[in-house]
């Protein structure tokens, strides 16, 4: 298996096109009906921001990628979330398990998210015990004869301690971003400080990373530990930058895309490599896991911010129109403002007064900033795609059927409305 070497740019995958999707709608009947009135239908273009994020690939993947996307949606139609069901079930049970504390009040506090009906789709565990299953395959130089194909139980024991980790932290980022953001909805119910208030909230989270911290350092490896801790760091890192931002990091593309990875990115790319790394694979194979992660994870917020504008509060769980009205400007209307420079005034005096937001989204309907959005979540989508074709070969058919589940998560990911 030959691995790719080096950088290459995003234009340059932009031109071998994304052949395993399907073409978006240009308009969407669910946006505002200021943007309805003036969104453009014309196709979508392809980003206009620094091509710092690529991964060089294969020369055969275009016709590869198409035969394999067609094989997973229209013959198999795989639903990744069910051939990981009865682990994620085991998981939800186990993170209830985790977060009893001594002190009722904090222990109901930071079971919040992990209730019954309420504890989300579970997405990222689930990409992480698909990606586990995905390296399910020879170890490269193996210690002794016995490791063969298998993964032992007690390697897969660890893989799911890692998809109850990266739970764990992100519940605990959101509790302290709704806390930060004053929101009073999460998943379609009252956020935790709006029931709680603030002060619990902040401590619930805490308490969840301190758990986290626990179950990270029962795993006895220095490697993972550093990475999962450079997750929260980028998790603070990434929430200051939004909340420090001078104007011209407020209007910057690049700036915006750094401050996607630390907060949202850095967390399933670590964990995916963290899975690579406990399976004793190679610093490639470790590499593309990470790839496929930060990309699905770009890919993941791009489409979040595009749903911000043409999302509707039911199907999100949260008010649509929320990131503007808390002054935070993301690539839709970064995009705008490339067609429209009249648009950073309106930026720059800030969203308090509702007709700047009426006017700012009145630019943002005529321009193709969302098409463009999106055309960038595909890009990043088919980036994610492309790690997962490139691992090596294997016979396995469950390990095919997971990287197939794996490449469908990409499509998930940029068609879904909430």
């Amino acid at each position: 298996m030959a691995f790719p070497r080096g950088l290459c740019t995003v234009s340059r995958l932009a031109r071998r096109g994304f052949n395993g999707y399907r073409r978006l709608p240009s308009s969407d009947h669910r946006l505002p009906a200021l943007i309805q009135t003036h969104f453009a239908g014309s196709p979508m273009t392809v980003l206009g921001c620094k091509d710092i994020y690529s991964w060089c690939l294969p020369s055969s993947y275009s016709i590869r990628h198409q035969i394999h996307h067609q094989t997973a949606v229209e013959v198999e139609q795989l639903d990744p979330f069910s051939l990981v069901a009865d682990e994620l079930s085991v998981l939800a049970n186990k993170l209830r398990s985790m977060v009893i504390a001594e002190v009722p009040k904090l222990a109901s506090a930071a079971e919040y998210f992990f209730k019954l009906g309420v504890e989300g789709k579970r997405f990222r565990p689930t990409v992480l015990l698909l990606m586990a299953s995905a390296l399910h395959m020879p170890l490269p130089e193996p210690s002794d004869g016995s490791v063969g194909d298998a993964v032992s139980l007690e390697l897969r024991t660890r893989q799911q301690c890692i998809a109850e980790i990266t739970e764990m932290i992100h519940v605990a980022s959101l509790l302290h971003d709704d806390v930060l953001d004053d929101a009073d909805t999460r998943r379609g119910i009252g956020s935790l400080n709006f029931i709680m208030g603030n002060k619990l909230a902040v401590l619930a989270g805490d308490f969840l990373l301190s758990r986290a911290c626990v179950a990270l350092a029962s795993l006895k490896n220095t490697e993972v530990v550093s990475l999962l801790a450079t997750v929260v760091e980028h998790l603070v890192t990434g929430e200051t930058m939004q909340m420090t931002s001078s104007s011209d990091q407020h209007c910057s593309m690049e700036y915006y895309m750094q401050k996607t990875y630390y907060k949202t990115a850095s967390l399933i790319s670590n964990s995916c490599k963290a899975i690579a790394i406990l399976a004793g694979q190679t610093t490639e194979v470790a590499m593309l896991a990470y790839e496929y992660g930060r990309n699905l994870g770009l890919a993941f917020q791009l489409i979040d911010d595009v749903l911000d504008f043409t999302g509707t509060s039911a199907s999100l769980g949260k008010g649509s129109l929320s990131d503007i009205r808390h002054g935070i400007v993301t690539a839709p209307m970064l995009f705008a403002m490339e067609e429209f420079p009249q648009l950073r005034t309106v930026v720059d005096r800030g969203f308090d007064d509702p007709a700047n937001v009426d006017l700012a989204l009145e630019y943002l309907g005529r321009s193709r900033g969302i098409q463009r959005a999106r055309e960038l979540a595909k890009k990043h989508a088919e980036l994610a795609a492309t790690a997962i074709d490139s691992l090596p070969e294997s016979d396995d058919e469950d390990v095919r059927k997971s990287r197939r589940a794996l490449v469908d998560l990409t499509h998930i990911v940029i068609t879904r409305n909430k």
